[in-house]
């Protein structure tokens, strides 16, 4: 086996997933140092998201391997790749409407007294300082139901900055956020960025790869077809990497 490169936290090696009829992964590598925010572009159906998944524990993938700095590791499960420092926030945001904020955040990880009960009163000051972390002026008593759906992103991003992750996977994270909320995620984003935290970032908008990552991977058809500094490439490249083709040739010009 190559030796490791150690300048990377997290490495995906020779990524294959197959599903009955569909092979959604195949032979896909990808890499990330701490502190960056690596991009992942591509269309519907490219394997954006089932590379996420694999790599959040939610699949098991059935040949490849991942390393986290230079250790070969394996999740059976999502609550394994959270414990590994592994955390993902969906396009569908996975919280419980019902439930307050302080209880989501630390939803089956709830910290207790000595006689082994919940402590509220830990729990919600916890929370609250994960939530100063990402600008989230929301109250931990309040009810998740009752937030807008920006706020209910940052209490997301505030739970998985609780596991301690060290790498953050952001699935179309802008998708039915106001402009500004846009504003609001991109500053936390950049703050994450610089306190050493991995970003996935899986988006279709140039515009916001261009503002906020430092490298861009494509993927096309559950392929891996090449990564870019993002200060060294240009859309027309990144379109032409996803589609296959050139652009004149997609929107061909009419004959006068």
């Amino acid at each position: 086996m190559s030796t490791n490169n150690l300048d990377y936290f997290l490495e995906m090696r020779h990524i294959t997933k197959t599903f009955p009829g569909v092979k959604a992964l195949d032979n896909v590598s990808l890499n990330i140092r701490a502190g960056e925010v690596h991009a992942i572009l591509g269309e519907n159906g490219a394997g954006k998201s089932t590379l996420m998944k694999v790599l959040s524990g939610v699949y098991q993938p059935d040949a490849g391997e991942i390393m986290m700095q230079g250790q070969t590791v394996s999740f059976s499960s999502a609550r394994g790749a959270e414990t590994a420092g592994i955390a993902i926030i969906y396009q569908e945001l996975n919280l419980i409407p019902d439930m307050t904020v302080a209880e989501n955040i630390f939803l089956g990880r709830e910290p207790q007294t000595r006689m082994g009960l919940v402590d509220f009163a830990r729990m919600k000051k916890e929370a609250a300082t994960e939530l100063e972390r990402v600008g989230a002026a929301v109250s931990v008593d309040a009810a998740v139901g009752e937030l807008r759906i920006g706020q209910q992103q940052l209490v997301e991003i505030a739970k998985a900055l609780s596991l301690k992750a060290g790498v953050l996977i952001m699935d179309e994270p802008t998708s039915a956020l106001s402009a500004t909320e846009v504003e609001r995620l991109f500053h936390v984003v950049r703050t994450l960025h610089k306190a050493g935290v991995a970003i996935f970032y899986i988006s279709h908008k140039m515009d916001e790869i261009f503002a906020l990552a430092n490298r861009v991977s494509v993927l096309r058809d559950g392929q891996y077809i090449g990564t870019r500094d993002v200060s060294k490439v240009n859309a027309a490249t990144l379109i032409n990497m996803m589609v296959g083709r050139d652009l004149q040739d997609i929107y061909p010009k009419l004959k006068a």
